[in-house]
C-alpha cells in the first residue's frame, strides 16, 4: 500500500509537501505514511482515493484495478 500511495503521487508530479497540504498534513507525517512507519486514517485514505480518483481497495492493495466502481 505505501509504494502505491508513493508511485501515485509521483505519476501525478506531486511533491510530498504538495500532497500533505491536499490533506492537512505537515510533509513529515505524509512522509512517514509513504515510508509505512505511520498507519494511514481511513479519512486520509479516503481523501487519498479521491485525489488520485482511484478506490480505497487499490489503495490499500485489495484490488489491482484503481478504478472506482459503483
Amino acid at each position: 500500500m505505501y509504494r502505491r500511495i508513493r508511485d501515485l503521487r509521483e505519476d501525478h508530479d506531486l511533491t510530498q509537501k504538495q500532497v500533505a497540504g491536499k490533506l492537512n498534513c505537515s510533509q513529515q507525517v505524509y512522509s512517514n505514511y509513504e515510508l509505512g512507519q505511520r498507519d494511514i486514517p481511513t479519512d486520509i485514505l479516503i481523501k487519498l482515493s479521491r485525489l488520485y480518483r482511484v478506490s480505497v481497495d487499490y489503495l490499500l492493495g485489495i484490488s489491482d484495478d484503481p478504478k472506482i466502481h459503483p
